[in-house]
């Protein structure tokens, strides 16, 4: 009934409204009282006036970060250094602690392997299918901060000669300008440098801002000195032909790839995405430290019911620059273990003493077998180096590395 009532009331408003001859409102009104008929006899109870249905929206999961979960989830017991723990002989150092990295060096030597120095040496490594792409969520592991410490700065060219980053700079006239930019600094950090010298010769008698001023000058003239240097490494650079032209070749190699990389495309303009694109470089290992991440994953995961953390994995000499102005345990050697594509490292920092102890024993028998280095690091990570024919090189290799 409340139907037939809300349509009388519309009819009633409709008739009121029209203000057209009689012969107008009595055939509108026909037509209103026919639909109303229609409607009253043909249209079931509930199909009209009835609420639209509530749609729950439902968040979309994110496997990554529910896996990351699983990495940092509350054990309910210590984790990290703070776990009692037996750490097996086999991942402790030498007697002689330059042994473990000349090891490693040597297997470089022995695989007689490129070291990629930055990012156009990653590239040419896996367009040529000696790296290959570990996802950042795989069956049994999850990359854990792989690469996290790459910056947003444009991509340059590393100069192992200087160990000067190159910018990759889309023409000469680009050049010029970076030129000038650096001509004018050099010129304002000179006249710092004068005008701090004066400053220091008026404090004579007040030791305490004569030291703080000689810490500023030394400073202002550090400064200076790395600015010259890169204006001239620029120049060396950007003014020979031959090298200019390897300069703009890396550059459309970088950019090229980055276009197609897989399934997406990177705009290498963008800083957000300038970073996502290292760090997915950051991301690759050679083949045969791949199966036996994979084979340690497998089994962690099986024991635990949880992804293995991995943090690092492929490095580039440039990239390894960067890591050692923070990180200790960052290899200064000639051939860092991470730049052969071998290494990776585990991070043991949310692990239970069962769950590290259960992790060092699968590692210690690997090293065991011949297959692999392995260290527990000070700072939260198992680095575990992969021989690429299962077993350890040539000890003659390692002894030259020990510069015996």
């Amino acid at each position: 009934m409340s139907r037939c009532i809300i349509y009388a009331q519309m009819a009633m408003r409709l008739d009121e409204i029209i203000l057209s001859d009689r012969k107008t409102r009595v055939t509108l009104s026909f037509c209103f009282l026919a639909l109303l008929a229609v409607t009253i006899f043909f249209i079931k109870p509930g199909q009209i006036f009835a609420p639209a249905p509530i749609v729950e929206v439902i968040p979309k999961a994110d496997p990554w970060k529910e896996a990351a979960d699983r990495v940092a989830e509350d054990r309910g017991e210590p984790i990290g250094r703070d776990a009692r723990v037996v750490v097996p002989p086999e991942l402790r150092h030498y007697s002689d602690r330059r042994r473990f990295l000349a090891v490693q060096s040597a297997e470089c030597e022995e695989q007689k392997y490129e070291i990629p120095h930055d990012y156009a040496a990653l590239i040419d490594l896996v367009r040529r299918g000696q790296l290959i792409e570990m996802e950042p969520l795989g069956a049994d592991y999850i990359l854990y901060g792989a690469g996290e410490s790459a910056t947003e700065d444009m991509i340059t060219h590393f100069d192992r000669a200087s160990g000067e980053d190159i910018p990759l700079l889309e023409s000469r006239d680009e050049y010029e300008n970076e030129h000038n930019r650096l001509v004018e600094s050099i010129g304002e950090q000179k006249q710092a440098v004068i005008d701090l010298q004066l400053q220091l010769r008026r404090a004579a008698k007040d030791r305490a801002l004569r030291k703080a001023l000689a810490t500023q000058l030394a400073d202002a003239r550090l400064s200076l000195e790395k600015t010259v240097k890169k204006a001239d490494t620029l120049a060396f650079f950007y003014k020979d032909p031959h090298r200019l032209r390897a300069l703009m070749a890396e550059r459309e190699l970088i950019y090229e790839f980055a276009s197609q990389f897989g399934d997406k495309s990177y705009d290498l303009s963008d800083p957000t995405e300038r970073r996502q694109f290292k760090i997915r470089l950051l991301s690759f290992l050679r083949p045969e430290a791949s199966k036996v991440l994979i084979e340690v994953a497998r089994a962690y995961n099986a024991q635990f019911a949880r992804p293995l953390p991995v943090t690092s994995l492929v490095r580039s000499e440039q990239y390894q620059r960067l890591l050692g102005e923070t990180n200790p345990n960052a290899a200064r050697t000639a051939a860092p273990p991470h730049t052969t594509g071998l290494a990776f490292d585990v991070y043991y920092r949310y692990m239970t003493a069962a769950e590290q102890d259960w992790l060092m024993r699968e590692v210690a028998q690997l090293k065991s077998k011949g297959r692999v280095e392995a260290l527990r690091e000070t700072r939260d990570h198992i680095h575990v180096f992969v021989f690429a024919d299962s077993r350890p090189p040539d000890e003659r290799l390692i002894q030259k590395a020990l510069g015996k």
